[in-house]
């Protein structure tokens, strides 16, 4: 089997562009838009669902939502990945996933946020969850397949550390235009009111991102790269091989716990910049612009430090330097703004997570590639996706 050039690796990493950006948009709009606050009421934000904790007095609809999205989520990704893995497509097992998941995902993004009631009603509920069950879905349908590749892509250590390296960039790039809406909606809103000041920029980026999607599936071969022979191994038996794999289970623990955070933040982003530091929606974008342009100044050296130091090690910093990011982020509703500008606190987290966000953005992918690697030789099972 051939190898992917750095050339064909940047181009893979060009999918990740697309989904990262779809998924930022959930992660930065989705309570923003839902759950406005007074000041965006004002601006002419509508509440389309019932706001506060309404449900046993300790959950909004929009959380339930949301939970309930997620576990759907959590049961599709071992079904997705079965059927990718036994599937007998002739283009290979994972690229026609990828291609027939680009527009419908691209599609149910923006109109997850195009409820149907212009004020509080039953059918946004309805509509939300359905859309947000399907954006999952077909999220899944994309990034489970993409994901596996990663491992099949890189047949080296630094063929995977490449991939890893040009995937956590297009990532950032993609959260990054994700936030861009901060920026140009306020130019629109005079013209087409709050609402659609916010979705003619996710129909932008939706069609950006279903373009960056599809261009892999069209430029790289599947087969020319990888042995695409489907497993005969069934949903549950993959699961279970997957799980005793002791390095296997302490990587996704970890990782969820990283993605959790992750999520967290990004989706208190604005809530932080606008309540909390008393700043414009503006700052969200030139923050996270900020963070990322210095965070890719730090990977040229990641490669470095991981032939140095190890990758455990790196990784367990990077925690370290993200939960210092977040604690200072958490006291800046104790603190006030009154003694320390808000706009400092912003350039402070910025600066502390930018070294953090290297590392974890480019050593996680590279240390599952490599676990599945192994496992792939102890078993015999050709890193299929688990």
């Amino acid at each position: 089997m051939k190898r992917l050039t750095k050339h064909q690796m940047r181009i893979f990493a060009v999918g990740q562009l697309g989904w990262s950006t779809l998924s930022g948009i959930i992660s930065a709009w989705f309570v923003t838009f839902y759950l406005p606050t007074q000041v965006d009421i004002e601006n002419g934000a509508v509440q389309y669902i019932v706001p506060g904790l309404v449900i046993g007095g300790f959950l909004t609809v929009l959380g339930l939502i949301t939970a309930l999205s997620r576990v759907f989520d959590a049961i599709t990704d071992p079904w997705i990945a079965s059927l990718s893995d036994r599937s007998k497509n002739k283009r290979g097992r994972r690229i026609p996933f990828m291609q027939y998941a680009a527009v419908p995902l691209s599609l149910v993004t923006v109109l997850l946020f195009c409820a149907p009631v212009n004020m509080i009603s039953s059918w946004n509920i309805v509509w939300i969850s359905v859309f947000i069950v399907l954006f999952y879905l077909f999220m899944t349908m994309y990034c489970t397949p993409y994901n596996a590749l990663i491992t099949e892509f890189g047949k080296t250590q630094d063929d995977r550390m490449y991939i890893s390296t040009a995937i956590s960039l297009t990532f950032f790039a993609g959260t990054l235009l994700a936030y861009t809406p901060f920026v140009f909606a306020g130019m629109l809103r005079g013209s087409v009111g709050f609402a659609w000041s916010y979705r003619i920029c996710f129909i932008v980026l939706a069609v950006i991102s279903c373009i960056c999607m599809l261009i892999p599936t069209f430029f790289l071969k599947e087969k020319d790269f990888v042995d695409t022979k489907p497993s005969n191994v069934n949903m549950l038996k993959s699961l279970a091989a997957t799980f005793k794999n002791k390095d296997f289970r302490v990587f996704v623990g970890s990782d969820i716990m990283y993605w959790v955070g992750l999520t967290l933040f990004q989706t208190g982003l604005p809530f932080f910049v606008k309540v909390s530091m008393k700043l414009d929606e503006s700052f969200t974008m030139y923050f996270l612009g900020g963070m990322t342009v210095l965070s890719a100044c730090f990977y040229p050296f990641v490669s470095k430090l991981v032939k140095k130091f190890g990758k455990k090690k790196l990784v367990i910093t990077g925690f370290i330097g993200l939960a210092l990011a977040y604690v200072i982020a958490g006291l800046i509703g104790i603190i006030g703004t009154t003694v320390i500008p808000g706009a400092i606190y912003g350039v402070v987290i910025c600066v502390i997570a930018a070294f953090p966000m290297a590392l974890l953005g480019i050593i996680p992918q590279s240390i599952v590639a490599d676990v599945a690697e192994a496992d792939g030789i102890n078993t015999g099972e050709n890193a299929h996706v688990r």
